[in-house]
């Protein structure tokens, strides 16, 4: 399970910093008759917003399922 949750933030890190190169970079405007740009930079910010709900939710099922226990401050502390 720790090997999963590394490798997300990691696809979520890298969706990030993608997200950040198209914005640094901005788009150029077409030449006439020519097709638009696709926006990249939402495109991999919807992306890193999909991964982060997903390893939400598979860290839910696992702790719901008991592959995973919570750990922290007990409670009444």
């Amino acid at each position: 399970m720790k090997i999963l949750v590394v490798v997300a933030f990691m696809a979520i890190l890298a969706s990030l910093v993608w997200a950040l190169l198209h914005m640094m970079r901005g788009s150029v405007p077409p030449e006439d008759g020519a097709v638009p740009p696709k926006n990249k930079m939402a495109t991999a910010l919807a992306l890193r917003v999909g991964l982060s709900i997903v390893l939400f939710v598979c860290v839910l099922i696992s702790w719901k399922m008991g592959w995973i226990q919570p750990t922290g401050i007990p409670p009444g502390l």
